[in-house]
């Protein structure tokens, strides 16, 4: 059985989800981490953009002779949620640290990920887990996840491709949505779903709450009927 997964995303009222550009008089990041605590998730997962932004210092690669088999490995600092998730398919991330905001990291890889990569992730103390031999299956690494780290609940803070898959292929429980009040428009912007799998989607509103600085906070079911196509994930 998988964790429940929660979409938790920021954008402008016309879906927009890149800040650059936006009034400086906006500052809804502070409020947005506060409802990321308040949701009581066990982990938090992103793909490779998001998760490259807090990469340390240059690349730090390891060459080894060694074969490991492909199978999850648990660092020593992996003992307890939080954790933060990340996607890299092909093993090209170069992290350089075991912990993002103090939540212990570990990577959902595919098999043909080289040796040489997995034997950065144990001397950074990355966690890994093996979903897909060429493409990732998301719904067999929430499973492992679940099974092998105990995670209940799980943030889904991709960006607008990944946040598409997962709901494509119907593995995104509820979405909290915090909207600035802010008009965007900007042509080939990302936006909160980029990729769509099938039909659109309906949801149920659960809730709607106004917060400081015209910002507001909503909160959906998303009722199933998603389809189950393949799609590549980097």
């Amino acid at each position: 059985m998988r964790p429940q997964v929660i979409l938790h995303m920021m954008s402008s009222i016309d879906g927009r989800i890149t800040t650059a550009g936006w009034p400086n008089s906006i500052d809804a990041e502070e409020t947005y981490e506060t409802l990321h605590g308040d949701l009581r998730c066990d982990a938090w997962l992103v793909g490779p953009v998001t998760i490259a932004e807090f990469a340390e210092g240059e690349p730090r690669p390891v060459v080894t002779d060694q074969t490991y088999p492909r199978r999850t490995w648990k660092s020593a600092g992996a003992g307890m949620a939080p954790y933060a998730i990340y996607l890299d398919r092909s093993g090209k991330l170069h992290l350089n640290r075991g912990r993002v905001n103090g939540d212990a990291l570990i990577a959902v890889l595919t098999t043909g990920v080289s040796d040489h990569h997995l034997a950065e992730l144990r001397r950074d103390g990355i966690s890994y887990i093996f979903a897909g031999d060429a493409d990732l299956d998301l719904d067999r690494a929430l499973n492992i996840l679940r099974a092998e780290f105990g995670i209940e609940t799980l943030l889904l803070e991709g960006g607008g491709t990944i946040n598409g898959v997962f709901l494509g292929f119907d593995l995104i429980d509820d979405v909290s949505l915090l909207i600035l009040p802010i008009a965007d428009g900007k042509p080939d912007a990302p936006t909160t779903f980029d990729h769509h799998l099938g039909k659109a989607r309906l949801l149920r509103l659960v809730s709607v709450k106004p917060l400081t600085g015209g910002l507001l906070h909503i909160r959906y079911t998303v009722l199933p009927g998603g389809s189950q196509q393949r799609v590549d994930i980097e």
